[in-house]
């Protein structure tokens, strides 16, 4: 997802966006702790992206 798909959605879509990726961060990890998964990018990749809309829900929360 890139940053501007992110800046289009709204605050309540962000909220939900992050606790679906939060979800999926904590099934790949436990995944990962059990047997190596294929690409352990995508690790990464979730907490990356988790930042990203946290730091855009708080923007737009400062904004209002």
């Amino acid at each position: 997802m890139k940053n501007a798909e992110i800046r289009s959605l709204s605050v309540s879509e962000i909220m939900e966006r992050i606790a679906s990726e939060q979800t999926n961060l904590s099934k790949l990890s436990f995944a990962h702790a059990i047997s190596p998964i294929e690409n352990p990018n995508k690790i990464k990749e979730s907490r990356k992206l988790i930042a990203r809309l946290k730091t855009s829900l708080k923007a737009k929360q400062l904004a209002k």
